[in-house]
C-alpha cells in the first residue's frame, strides 16, 4: 500500500493526493518534556494527528534565538511521539544553554509528499552536559517496611540511557524492646519520579534489605547520588533522617465485589516481595454467607501477587484454597470477617494487625479488550475513512453491545488493570493469513461453557498454525473490500459482493476518485443514524452518516460472530463451528450465509442476533443481571 501511495504521489491529478492527509490535517503539539534534557534523555511529545513512520517522517523542530533544529521523532502512539537526545544534539544546541522558544512537529507524509505541521507552541527547555542533584527535603516519620520515601529538589535522573539516580542509606536500627541501635550496612536504593518526566520529586522503598521487618527506629543519613551515564558520579550532602517502623496491616479492600478473574486489590502497609525469601500472606477468617445457601466458614490464607508495600493484589482463582472451597463459576455470595497480614523475609516472619473486612464474591464476567492497532487506524484511508475513526469505533461498540445484551459480557477500549483474565480482539488492517477472511478466532479448541476467560484473538497462536489452521486471528479490515464489486488493488470480490457496499463507500475512496472525509466534513458533524433506511445518502453529510453507519456495523457484527466463537459457540456442546442451514439475521451462520445487507443492516435486514439456544446458554455461562434484549430470536436447528 505505501508503494502505490508514494507512485500515486508522483503522478499529477491522482486522487490520493486530492486535499489535505486526513491522518495530518489536524496535528498539534500540547507539550514537550521533561523540561531539562541531558545525553541520554528521551524527549516526550504529547498532542494529536500524530502517524507512524509508514504515513510520515516525523521531526521535531526547535526555533528561537540562536536555537535552529529538527530532530526525529518516533511513533509510540496517535498522540505521542518521542525524540532520543544525544550528546550530539546537546552540541548541536550550543552545549549547556537555557532555550526560549517555539516547538513545531512536522510530518512529511507519504501520501502526498507534503508537510505537515502543528502550530508553533512556547518551550522553555534547559540543556546540560551533566545534572548534580539537590535536595530540599526528605520525608520521615512513622513508616511501614517498603514505604516510599519522598525525596523533594531537583537535578533527578529519570533512568534508561541517562543513568540513574540512588538514595544512598546509612545509619542504625533499634528493634522495639531492643536495647542497642545496631549499625546497618550501607546501600544505594534506585530512585524514581514521583511524577512522570519530573526531575523534582523521586522516591524509593524503605526495603527489608536495610533493616529487615521487624518494628523498631532508624537512625540514619540519606544521601542522593547521580550515577549519570559517561560521566563522573554527583551526590549532595547527607540528610539526617529518623524513621519508626510499625508492624504490617491491612487498610480496605475493594472492589466491594469481585469475580472469577479479577484482582482484588488489598491496601495496607508493610507489605514484601518481588524478590527472592520475601513472601506476603493473607490470613482470611470469617464467614461465608452463599446466596440462597448455608453459610460456611473461612479460615484460610491466601498469597496475593506484591505491588508494591502499600498494596497487594489477590486474583480469584480456581487453584487455591478460596477455589477448592467453592465453585466460584456458579456460587456468589458474602464474606466478612477479618484479614491479617503475614510477612516473611530470610528467616523472620512478623504477623501483622487483624484488620475488619468484607467483600461480595460475584458471578462470572467476560472482560474483553478491543485493541484497535494502528494498521486498523490507517487502514481506514483505503476507505476514505480515517478522519471518522473515533464515531465508526462509537458505533462498533454499539452493534457489539447490542448483540451481547443481557450477557454479562463487557467491552473496553483500554488494557483493563482490574482483571487478570481477560479476553483481547486485535484489529488489523490486513490478514495475515493472506486469505481474505473478515474475522478468525485463532484460540486453541472449542471453549464449552466459557472456561477460559482469557481468550485471544489476535496475533499469531502458534497451536492452531500446528493444526493446520490460519495462525493469526483477530479483525482485518481491509478484507471488507471483498465486498466491492471493483476493489481494485485492494482485494478480490466475493461471491456476495454488493453494488450497497460501492454505493456507500465510492464517494469517499480514492482509487474510485472519491473525496476522503476531513476535518472541514465533521464541523457539523452528521447525525448518528439509528438505522440505514435513508442509505447510502443523498448529500455529502448523510452519505458521511452512512459510511460510518455501515463500517460501524460490517465491524461490529463480525467481532461479535469471532467473540461467539471464542465463547464456545456455535452448538456450545457439539462439534459444530456454525449453525446449520441458513437462516436470516442469525448471528453465527456460516460466513458464506450472512450477505452484505445483513451485516450492513441496510434494506431491512439485520441486526443478526444468536439463535435461541445459544442465547440461552450465553446467558447460562455468564449470568446477567440485565434483563435480555426484546428481540425475535431464530432457532439454531
Amino acid at each position: 500500500m505505501t508503494r502505490a501511495l508514494v507512485l500515486c504521489a508522483a503522478l499529477a491529478g491522482c486522487a490520493s493526493v486530492a486535499g489535505p492527509d486526513p491522518g495530518l490535517e489536524d496535528v498539534s503539539l500540547a507539550t514537550v518534556a521533561p523540561r531539562t534534557a541531558i545525553p541520554g534523555t528521551t524527549l516526550t511529545i504529547t498532542g494529536s494527528s500524530f502517524v507512524d513512520a509508514s504515513w510520515g517522517a516525523a521531526t521535531l523542530h526547535l526555533h528561537g534565538g540562536s536555537v535552529d533544529v529538527r530532530w526525529p521523532a518516533s511513533f509510540v502512539d496517535f498522540g505521542t511521539m518521542t525524540v532520543a537526545v544525544g550528546a550530539d544534539a546537546i552540541a548541536q544546541v550550543g552545549g549547556d544553554i537555557d532555550f526560549h522558544g517555539d516547538a513545531t512537529i512536522e510530518f512529511v507524509a507519504t501520501s502526498d509528499g507534503k508537510t505537515y505541521a502543528s502550530a508553533p507552541v512556547a518551550v522553555d527547555l534547559s540543556f546540560r552536559s551533566r545534572l548534580t542533584p539537590s535536595v530540599t527535603s526528605v520525608v520521615s516519620g512513622v513508616i511501614f517496611v517498603n514505604d516510599q520515601i519522598e525525596v523533594d529538589g531537583d537535578g533527578f535522573l529519570l533512568g534508561s540511557d541517562e543513568g540513574t539516580t540512588y538514595a544512598r542509606i546509612a545509619g542504625c536500627f533499634q528493634p522495639d524492646g531492643g536495647a542497642t541501635c545496631a549499625p546497618i550496612a550501607s546501600a544505594d536504593l534506585a530512585m524514581q519520579p514521583l511524577e512522570p518526566l519530573s526531575r523534582q520529586r523521586a522516591e524509593f522503598p524503605f526495603s527489608p534489605k536495610l533493616a529487615g521487618i521487624e518494628p523498631g527506629t532508624f537512625t540514619g543519613t540519606v544521601q542522593i547520588v547521580n550515577e549519570q551515564a559517561n560521566a563522573t558520579a554527583q551526590a549532595t550532602e547527607p540528610v539526617a533522617v529518623d524513621d519508626t517502623l510499625v508492624t504490617p496491616q491491612v487498610f480496605s479492600i475493594d472492589p466491594p465485589a469481585a469475580s472469577l478473574g479479577q484482582y482484588v486489590f488489598v491496601h495496607g502497609g508493610g507489605f514484601v516481595g518481588g524478590e527472592p525469601g520475601a513472601v506476603t500472606e493473607i490470613e482470611m477468617t470469617g464467614t461465608f454467607n452463599k446466596t440462597n445457601g448455608a453459610p460456611v466458614a473461612v479460615d484460610m490464607t491466601l498469597i496475593p501477587d506484591y505491588v508494591e508495600g502499600r498494596l497487594v493484589r489477590y486474583v480469584i482463582n480456581t487453584d487455591d484454597e478460596l477455589g477448592h472451597a467453592l465453585d466460584l463459576r456458579t456460587e456468589t455470595g458474602h464474606f466478612s470477617g477479618t484479614a491479617t497480614p503475614i510477612v516473611s523475609y530470610g528467616a523472620d516472619t512478623v504477623r501483622g494487625v487483624a484488620s475488619s473486612v468484607a467483600f461480595d464474591l460475584a458471578p462470572v464476567k467476560q472482560v474483553i479488550y478491543l485493541d484497535y492497532q494502528p494498521s486498523y487506524v490507517e487502514e481506514l484511508r483505503d476507505f476514505g475513512l480515517r478522519a471518522v475513526d473515533a464515531q465508526i469505533r462509537d458505533r462498533i461498540l454499539a452493534v457489539c453491545q447490542h448483540a451481547y445484551q443481557g450477557v454479562d459480557v463487557e467491552l473496553r477500549t483500554d488494557p483493563p488493570t482490574d482483571f487478570a483474565l481477560y479476553s483481547t480482539v486485535d484489529l488489523v488492517g490486513v490478514d495475515p493469513n493472506n486469505m481474505g477472511l473478515f474475522g478468525y478466532d485463532n484460540t486453541p479448541g472449542k471453549d464449552s461453557g466459557n472456561l477460559r476467560l482469557y481468550d485471544e484473538l489476535g496475533g499469531v497462536n502458534a497451536v492452531t498454525q500446528a493444526d493446520g489452521f490460519p495462525g493469526y486471528g483477530g479483525i482485518f479490515m481491509r478484507s471488507f473490500m471483498e465486498f466491492s464489486e471493483h476493489p481494485g488493488d485492494l482485494g478480490q470480490s466475493a461471491a456476495g459482493a454488493d453494488p450497497g457496499f460501492d454505493a456507500t463507500f465510492d464517494p469517499f475512496r480514492p482509487d474510485r476518485g472519491g473525496t476522503p472525509i476531513t476535518a472541514a466534513d465533521l464541523v457539523n458533524a452528521p447525525a448518528e443514524l439509528a438505522d440505514g433506511s435513508q442509505c447510502p445518502g443523498r448529500d455529502r453529510p448523510s452519505q458521511i452518516a452512512c459510511a460510518i453507519f455501515v463500517m460501524g456495523n460490517l465491524v461490529g457484527d463480525t467481532m461479535a460472530h469471532e467473540i461467539g466463537h471464542s465463547l464456545g459457540l456455535a452448538n456450545p456442546y457439539g462439534d459444530e463451528l456454525h449453525d446449520p442451514g441458513d437462516a436470516p439475521n442469525r448471528l453465527m451462520d456460516d460466513g458464506g450465509d450472512r450477505p452484505f445487507l445483513e451485516r450492513a443492516e441496510l434494506a431491512g435486514q439485520g441486526p443478526a442476533v444468536f439463535c435461541d439456544d445459544e442465547y440461552t446458554y450465553l446467558r447460562a455461562v455468564l449470568p446477567s443481571t440485565e434483563p435480555p434484549n426484546d428481540v425475535a430470536r431464530p432457532g439454531c436447528d
